[in-house]
């Protein structure tokens, strides 16, 4: 699965930006982050941003299938960061069912497009880091995340939000396979902390 509107960073989709100098188009932002790699995969940002959003909008985040596999939902967060991805505060979440309707053993999505609102105290930037993160329900213990540069006009000095829960990767706890349940690893969700980010530009 990936994220495909905001575009995601070096995406091949010809509806994007042109790539940042001397970076390379990645073929496989559906895949999970390798144990290793840094949040977003991706560290240097497209020069302009992708989308333009207003604080308290309503937005849609789509997603592309192709290539790609749904592992029965999972626990999803979309967030944002302000210092150029070391902090992401979360803006929404779909947990448990992501990509269905309830609980599901597919691989095929059913769900590909999700519209929320944006809290209204998010302040302006134009170098704001977009996030979806996502940790499966079934198969290998992985943690997906794309990643878009956006940027967001608002009125707020600053927003304190939950902080983006991280597992399965090197460093971080391990949210094991749901099992068919769907609780599982939500205390991480619940109880996470609050984190405030705020422009750095």
């Amino acid at each position: 699965m990936a994220m495909v509107k905001p575009c995601s960073r070096y995406t091949p989709r010809g509806d994007c930006p042109p790539l940042p100098a001397g970076q390379e188009f990645d073929y496989s932002l559906n895949s999970p982050l390798e144990p290793n790699a840094p949040l977003c995969k991706h560290t240097v940002p497209y020069s302009t941003p992708v989308e333009t959003w207003t604080a308290g909008q309503q937005v849609t985040v789509k997603f592309d299938s192709v290539n790609g596999a749904a592992h029965g939902g999972g626990h999803a967060q979309f967030s944002v960061s302000y210092d150029g991805g070391k902090t992401f505060a979360v803006v929404h979440e779909v947990l448990k069912h992501i990509f269905f309707n309830g609980p599901s053993s597919s691989n095929t999505p059913e769900v590909l497009s999700y519209t929320f609102k944006l809290p209204s105290d998010l302040p302006s930037s134009k170098k704001v880091v977009f996030a979806w993160s996502w940790v499966n329900a079934i198969g290998n213990r992985e943690f997906y995340m794309n990643c878009a540069d956006v940027e967001i006009k608002g009125t707020s000095s600053s927003y304190s939000g939950k902080q983006m829960v991280v597992a399965n990767i090197n460093g971080y706890p391990t949210i094991p396979a749901f099992n068919g349940n769907y609780d599982t690893g939500l205390d991480m969700y619940k109880n996470a902390k609050n984190v405030t980010v705020k422009p750095t530009d």
